[in-house]
C-alpha cells in the first residue's frame, strides 16, 4: 500500500510537471515580444560603461531584476487568488501598452533620430573628460536599466498569468517562478554575451600563429567586433516586431468578434496580430500626443 501510494504520488507529481513544463513554454512564447525588446534595451542600457565595469553592471542591473520579480510574482498570485477577474483586463492593458510601445519608439526614432545620435556622441565624449564622475554616471546606468526592467518584467508576469489563469494554485506558483528565473538568467546571461562580444573579438584578433587556424580565428574576432552594433540594432528591431505581433494578438484574443474573424484567416493570423497591434499603437500614440499638447497649452 505505501509502495502504491508513493508511486500515486509520483505519477501526480510527474503529470504536475509535465502540465507546468507546456504552460510554461506557452507562456515563453507569449512573452516572447517583451523579451526582445528587455534583451536590446537592457543591451543599450550598459554601453558607453568601462569594459572592466560591463559585467558587474550587468550583474547589478540582473540583481535588481530578480528584486522586481520578487514582488511582481507574488503580486500576481495574489490578484489571480482573490481578484481573478482583473487578469483579463490587465492582460488587455498588457497588450495595448505593448502595442504603444512599439510604435511609439518607432515614431521617437523618425522624429529625434539625429537628435538622439548627437546625444550618444556627447556621452561618449564626456566619458573621455577627466573630471566625468564615472561612478554617478554607472550607478545613473543600473538605476535606469531596473526601473525599466520592472516595466518589462511586470509585463512579462501578466502575460504569463493570463496563460495560467485557470491553472491549479501550485501550477500557478511553478509557472510564474519557473519564467521570472529562467527569462532572468536567459537575457541577462545574453546580455553579458553581447556586450563582452567585442572583447571578445578583440582578444581573438591577437592571436599570434601564422597557422591556418590563428588566420582564421584573427579574422573571426574581427567579424565579432564588426558584428556587435548590428546585432544591437537587429534586436531592437525583432524585438520591435515581436511587440506588435504579441500585443496585437493579446488584443484579438481578448477581443471575441475579432478573434472569431481573424480565425477565419488562420494562414494569416500572424499578419493580421501585427496589423492590429500596429494600428492600436498607432491610435494610442496619437491619443496620447493629443492629450500631451492639450496638458501643455493649459
Amino acid at each position: 500500500m505505501a509502495g502504491s501510494s508513493l508511486l500515486a504520488l509520483l505519477d501526480d507529481i510527474t503529470t504536475m510537471l509535465d502540465d507546468v513544463s507546456v504552460m510554461s513554454q506557452l507562456a515563453a512564447k507569449k512573452t516572447a515580444g517583451v523579451l526582445g525588446d528587455d534583451l536590446a534595451l537592457n543591451a543599450q542600457q550598459v554601453t558607453g560603461i568601462a569594459s572592466k565595469r560591463e559585467l558587474p553592471v550587468v550583474w547589478a542591473v540582473a540583481r535588481g531584476s530578480f528584486i522586481n520579480k520578487l514582488i511582481l510574482v507574488p503580486a500576481a498570485l495574489l490578484i489571480s487568488a482573490f481578484l481573478p477577474w482583473l487578469i483579463t483586463p490587465l492582460l488587455m492593458l498588457g497588450g495595448a501598452f505593448l502595442c504603444f510601445e512599439g510604435f511609439e519608439k518607432i515614431w521617437h526614432k523618425l522624429r529625434h533620430g539625429k537628435e538622439e545620435d548627437a546625444h550618444t556622441q556627447a556621452v561618449h565624449s564626456a566619458m573621455l573628460q577627466p573630471a566625468t564622475d564615472l561612478v554617478t554616471l554607472e550607478n545613473e546606468k543600473i538605476k535606469g536599466a531596473v526601473r525599466t526592467d520592472f516595466i518589462l518584467s511586470a509585463e512579462i508576469i501578466v502575460i504569463a498569468l493570463g496563460v495560467v489563469a485557470e491553472a491549479a494554485l501550485t501550477q500557478r506558483i511553478l509557472v510564474l517562478s519557473l519564467i521570472a528565473i529562467l527569462m532572468t538568467i536567459g537575457v541577462y546571461g545574453l546580455v553579458a554575451l553581447i556586450v563582452k562580444m567585442d572583447d571578445i573579438g578583440l582578444w581573438l584578433m591577437q592571436r599570434q600563429g601564422q597557422s591556418v587556424m590563428s588566420q582564421a580565428t584573427r579574422k573571426f574576432g574581427w567579424g565579432l567586433v564588426q558584428a556587435v552594433p548590428y546585432l544591437m540594432r537587429l534586436l531592437s528591431v525583432l524585438g520591435t516586431a515581436a511587440m506588435f505581433l504579441v500585443g496585437g494578438g493579446i488584443i484579438v484574443h481578448g477581443i471575441h468578434p475579432l478573434h472569431t474573424f481573424v480565425e477565419q484567416f488562420s494562414q494569416w493570423s500572424l499578419l493580421l496580430n501585427a496589423t492590429v497591434g500596429v494600428l492600436v499603437g498607432a491610435i494610442l500614440t496619437c491619443l496620447i500626443n493629443i492629450v500631451k499638447l492639450i496638458i501643455n497649452k493649459d
